[in-house]
C-alpha cells in the first residue's frame, strides 16, 4: 500500500505556521512529511523562504511519530557537503532516527545568491554526484579528506552520529540524473508520474528501494478560489523542470508565466473539494510505481481547513486505492 505525505512548502509561510501544520499533519494520519529548502519562494505572492533547517529542528522536537524529509536540499553551492552531512546527522539525532536527506542539483531561485555562479546541468550533475560521496563517507564515521574537481574537504569528521545512519534520497529529472541515484541513493525523488524515471532508476540498481512523488493540490470549498489561489501562487509549476532550474529570481518567473491561465493550471492541480480528482491524480502516481506520494496543499494560510478534510474525507479515500 502506498504511503501519504504532507509537505511543508517553506515558500508559502512562516517557520512557526510550518511547524504548527506540520503537527496537525501528524495528528491528521498523514504517514511521513518533507519539507522544501528554498532561499527565494518561486513567486512574490507565496512570499516567505525561512530557513528549511531550523523548521525541521523545531519540527523534530514539536512532533513525536511523523517521518521527515529535505525535498530537496542542493549539497553543492549554498551549502557545503561537510556542512550538509552534519544537519542531517544532527537531525537524525532530534528527530530519533525519523530524518532521511533528499538531494538535488538545484535551481538557479536558491542558489545564485552565494555569488558563484550557476553551472551548466551536467556540471551540476557531476558536483551533486561527488557531493553525495562526501556526504556518504562522513556518514561512514572517521576522517574525511577530500580533494577532487568541485570540493576540498581537509581532515572533517562527524563527532554526533546516530546509530541509524541518515538515508538518502536523490531528485531524478531524467537518464543521466536517474542513473546517479540508482547507484548511489537510498531511495528515488520526482515530481512527475513518469514510469520511465522509475524504470531508468531500476536499471542502475534502484529495484526495492522507495520512490517518492511529489504532487500539487489546491482544496477549498470555493472551487474558483481554488483555481485563483493555484494560478497565483503555483502557476510556475507548469514550466518544466528545465526551465525553473534556470530562471533567476521571482521576477523572471511571474514574466516567464504571464500567458499562463487560470484554467491551465486547473488541468494540472486539483482544485476544489471533489474527492474523486483528488483521489485520480493520486492514482497516477501509484500506478506509475511510486510507492509514497507528497501532497502540496498551496496557500499558507489554507493548511488547516486542508489537514482537517485530509483527515476526514482525503485519507480514507486515498487508503482504498
Amino acid at each position: 500500500m502506498a504511503q501519504f505525505g504532507y509537505t511543508m512548502m517553506t515558500e508559502q509561510a512562516g517557520p512557526r505556521a510550518l511547524v504548527d501544520d506540520v503537527v496537525a499533519a501528524e495528528r491528521a494520519g498523514f504517514d511521513f512529511s518533507v519539507t522544501s529548502d528554498h532561499y527565494f519562494p518561486w513567486l512574490d505572492s507565496q512570499g516567505h523562504a525561512p530557513y528549511a533547517w531550523s523548521v525541521l529542528g523545531a519540527a523534530a522536537q514539536a512532533t513525536s511519530t511523523i517521518p521527515l524529509m529535505t525535498y530537496v536540499t542542493c549539497p553543492t553551492t549554498r551549502y557545503h557537503p561537510v556542512v550538509v552531512a552534519q544537519k542531517a546527522a544532527t537531525l537524525q539525532l532530534l528527530s530519533e532516527g525519523r530524518f532521511r536527506l533528499g538531494l538535488g542539483s538545484g535551481e538557479n531561485l536558491n542558489e545564485h545568491v552565494t555569488g558563484a555562479g550557476w553551472p551548466a546541468a551536467d556540471v551540476r550533475l557531476e558536483m551533486l554526484e561527488e557531493a553525495v560521496e562526501i556526504i556518504g563517507a562522513l556518514f561512514d564515521g572517521g576522517y574525511v579528506n577530500h580533494h577532487g574537481p568541485h570540493f576540498d574537504v581537509d581532515n572533517a569528521k562527524l563527532w554526533d552520529l546516530p546509530d541509524t545512519r541518515v538515508p538518502i534520497g536523490i531528485a531524478v529529472s531524467g537518464r543521466r540524473s536517474c542513473e546517479l541515484a540508482g547507484r548511489l541513493a537510498d531511495l528515488v525523488i520526482a515530481t512527475e508520474a513518469k514510469k520511465e524515471l522509475l524504470a531508468g532508476f531500476d536499471r542502475h540498481g534502484g529495484v526495492g528501494k522507495p520512490r517518492i512523488g511529489q504532487l500539487p493540490v489546491c482544496y477549498d470549498q470555493d472551487r474558483d478560489a481554488a483555481v485563483g489561489r493555484a494560478h497565483d501562487q503555483f502557476r510556475w509549476s507548469l514550466g518544466g523542470w528545465k526551465v525553473n532550474s534556470e530562471l533567476p529570481g521571482t521576477t523572471a518567473f511571474s514574466q516567464a508565466t504571464r500567458f499562463v491561465r487560470p484554467e491551465d493550471i486547473a488541468k494540472s492541480v486539483p482544485c476544489g473539494d471533489d474527492v474523486a480528482e483528488f483521489v485520480d491524480a493520486v492514482r497516477a502516481y501509484t500506478e506509475a510505481g511510486f510507492t509514497e506520494i507528497a501532497l502540496v496543499q498551496i496557500g499558507g494560510a489554507q493548511q488547516q481547513p486542508f489537514l482537517r478534510w485530509a483527515q476526514k474525507t482525503l485519507l480514507p479515500a486515498l487508503r482504498e486505492l
